[in-house]
């Protein structure tokens, strides 16, 4: 918790945290910007965290929206499960009673990975509900087999022997040629070798991806937009892209870039969040 504040410390902006009670258990939010502005809903991926996937982006994002950045239930943040997590957990009347808590009836989102998923799923379960969603360096998957063997490929054998050695393995295997910016900072790296450490993943189960049909999946057509890493062995394979073409998604290769998309390329990930939010 102490490695997660001093994240937020750093976000360069003026930021509040604030806990919502949920079936599910206390959901932790950091909101920034003017209330006034269009909400811009934030989810992280698996095993990171809100103050760690924003550090680059909340300063320009925040500028322009009310952003609100979730701690996923579960996940490494600061929200707490409770045992009807557990036992019953569903993200889309997760997300409904963030966005009634917070008095929003129509918000864009954007999430990183696993937050990916939410972004498109939630625009699949409550249309009404999203004006425009963004996937950075998300994927729509063919199967659960897809999933776990990309998730292997990617995050084994290091993850699994989580020394500050491999952390930095872990980091370079997953980034583009710009992993510098995890490295040289201090602060960061710290924090996510943490969360390898530490961090039980199995909590995070409860958060399942659901398969899709391609008639399903074109109803995304015109309102998501996935952003995908040059360098992304885990969106940017053939299957994947072709799945996203064969339903005619929108989507964009974004060059030098991995998996830690937002951060490796902060500034134009940011400018490209912020043309496309403004066509919505």
């Amino acid at each position: 918790m102490d490695s997660y504040d001093a994240l937020l410390n750093s976000w360069g902006t003026e930021w509040q945290e604030k806990d919502i009670e949920t079936s599910y258990g206390v959901t932790h939010i950091i909101t920034a910007g003017d209330r006034q502005n269009p909400p811009l809903l934030l989810f992280h991926g698996t095993a990171d965290n809100s103050a760690m996937m924003w550090i680059y982006n909340i300063e320009e994002l925040s500028k322009h929206f009310y952003t609100i950045a979730v701690d996923a239930i579960g996940g490494s943040g600061k929200s707490e499960p409770n045992a009807d997590y557990y036992r019953s957990f569903n993200q889309a009347t997760w997300i409904d009673e963030i966005l009634n808590a917070l008095e929003i009836h129509k918000t864009n989102i954007c999430g990183v990975s696993y937050g990916a998923y939410l972004a498109y799923h939630y625009s699949l379960m409550r249309p009404e509900k999203v004006s425009r969603a963004i996937g950075l360096a998300g994927r729509i998957p063919s199967s659960q087999f897809e999933v776990m063997t990309k998730m292997m490929s990617a995050f084994l054998p290091e993850a699994l022997i989580p020394s500050e050695k491999n952390c930095r393995k872990l980091l370079r295997k997953l980034s583009g040629p710009n992993y510098s910016v995890f490295e040289e900072n201090e602060v960061l790296m710290k924090h996510w070798y943490y969360l390898l450490k530490y961090f039980n993943n199995k909590s995070m189960m409860r958060h399942k991806i659901e398969i899709n049909s391609d008639s399903e999946v074109s109803e995304l057509r015109d309102k998501v937009v996935f952003l995908i890493g040059e360098q992304d062995r885990l969106t940017n394979y053939p299957k994947a892209i072709k799945r996203l073409e064969d339903n005619k998604l929108n989507y964009k290769i974004i060059k030098n870039a991995g998996h830690a998309i937002n951060h490796e390329q902060a500034e134009l990930i940011n400018q490209e969040i912020l043309d496309i939010l403004d066509r919505s």
